[in-house]
């Protein structure tokens, strides 16, 4: 799926004007909740893992593999969103998705085994993978030209809110459950209702979907120009010359180069240089092990001699942070540039992934009785929250900033498909090798985590081009 790429200004100087842009806002904030469920399913997670595996008595390895399988139905949707969305239109994706997160809600809620959890597991994420492609997708397509980089913001807000607020439902449910994830809250134990609860966020997903017009992208693509006017005219005015905003549409899709995976290859190394770079970026973003404070931080904490109650206190905390770091990542990508900003987060990422290295490699005792001292016990809380702050103020946003900029038009959105699923793969292989990692030696986990981060602060130097400031055809 493709997106227009109208300038920011309209045919003619026309801007939205001011009475349109509060139904604008509304139109974005609703195809955003789509990012709000990407962040909130992947997130929520974090506090059932360890109900999840006393309900079912399985071990570590395959708890990842049941925690991870989302991811596989990420990589298939996100491949698929694209092609379905240009058939049946954008609006039709949103409400597809909204089903399946209703679906995978209630089954991974009420699952019989662990084999029937892993496919509500592989359909939720499913559904993240349709929402994470056609919100941005959409807002691009929809938000007036003027609008559009600001508005474009909206759905990595809505993700990292997502996380945010599914920690704190998280550590609601489990004061009701008296601090235990098994403990019963209506016949049910505390784990299944912290899955369950996002029924509540799918749903308003799937409502807010029949109140928003469908792309004037998709419209114009079906034949359907009149319709595409009535919503150009909602969301940028009736001053605006639809016609030629329509022309310009047409135009655009016209000129489109339909990228196939053979433009991406060239050379020794297979993929074209750039394209390498791109698969890069994509993972060094996870193998920094993000996505083990965001999956498995609940259980970490614990796993260190810390109540269950305060442990998702923490968990919610570190997602606060996350949220502050990108709210700083937005104001500072476009005035200090994405390369500095990759670099400042790489620094701080390295040394606080070190400091919980040296902070867990204290740890003492096995089982439920490990114990970490007071010192290294609070740097290691200071060190994971430095970290959170540091990925999200830089590489949580630059990525998807350069992902989106950097490569020449012809392959861009080949190039993006492959960045995005080298992403996928290095989450999922995160994800399932952290309890294992945890089990031989948590220190040396952070270890490893460490070194990738030093070693993406050379990458960053030495091969990855600023795109600030310059035209995406200047991309070459």
């Amino acid at each position: 799926m493709t997106t227009s790429t109208a300038s920011d200004v309209a045919p003619g100087g026309h801007k939205a004007a001011p009475d349109h842009l509060g139904h604008v806002i509304f139109i974005t904030a609703a195809a955003a909740m789509g990012g709000f469920l990407f962040g909130y399913d992947s997130s929520v997670i974090n506090g059932a893992v360890n109900g999840i595996q006393g309900k079912f008595g399985i071990g570590h390895a395959l708890l990842a593999q049941v925690v991870a399988a989302a991811l596989l139905g990420c990589a298939i949707g996100a491949a698929t969103a694209g092609r379905i969305a240009d058939r049946i239109g954008r609006i039709r994706v949103m409400q597809i998705a909204s089903i399946l997160f209703v679906v995978s809600a209630i089954g991974s809620a009420l699952p019989f085994a662990v084999w029937d959890l892993t496919l509500w597991r592989v359909i939720g994420g499913f559904a993240i993978g349709m929402a994470s492609v056609i919100g941005p997708a959409y807002i691009a397509e929809v938000a007036p030209p003027a609008y559009r980089g600001r508005l474009g913001s909206f759905q990595q807000a809505a993700i990292v809110i997502g996380i945010a607020i599914s920690q704190l439902v998280n550590y609601g449910i489990l004061q009701m459950a008296n601090g235990q994830q098994r403990g019963k809250i209506g016949g049910l134990e505390a784990w299944q209702w912290m899955l369950g609860v996002m029924v509540v966020p799918a749903a308003l997903y799937g409502l807010l979907s029949l109140a928003i017009p469908e792309s004037p992208r998709f419209l114009i693509s079906v034949g359907r120009e009149a319709d595409a006017q009535k919503v150009l005219a909602e969301v940028e005015g009736n001053g605006a010359d639809l016609d030629a905003r329509v022309a310009e549409i047409r135009q655009g899709m016209h000129r489109e180069h339909k990228a196939r995976f053979k433009d991406l290859l060239g050379g020794r190394a297979g993929f074209l240089p750039i394209v390498w770079v791109g698969i890069g970026l994509s993972v060094f973003q996870q193998l920094v092990g993000i996505n083990v404070i965001f999956y498995y931080s609940a259980s970490l904490w614990q796993s260190v001699g810390i109540d269950p109650s305060s442990s998702f206190l923490y968990s919610f905390t570190t997602s606060i942070i996350n949220v502050i770091g990108t709210v700083i990542a937005m104001i500072f990508v476009d005035r200090i540039g994405r390369k500095p900003l990759a670099l400042i987060g790489s620094v701080g990422m390295a040394i606080s992934l070190g400091l919980a290295a040296w902070a867990f490699s204290y740890k003492t005792g096995s089982g439920a009785a490990i114990h970490l001292p007071n010192l290294q016990g609070t740097v290691a809380l200071g060190a994971a929250h430095a970290f959170v702050l540091f990925f999200a103020l830089s590489w949580g946003v630059v990525v998807w900033v350069l992902l989106g900029e950097m490569f020449p038009n012809k392959i861009r959105a080949a190039a993006l498909g492959v960045a995005a699923a080298a992403q996928w793969i290095a989450n999922w292989l995160i994800t399932v090798s952290f309890p294992t990692l945890s089990d031989w030696n948590l220190s040396g986990a952070y270890v490893i985590y460490t070194f990738f981060a030093i070693l993406s602060i050379p990458f960053v130097a030495f091969f990855v081009r600023e795109t600030k400031g310059k035209a995406l055809e200047e991309m070459g």
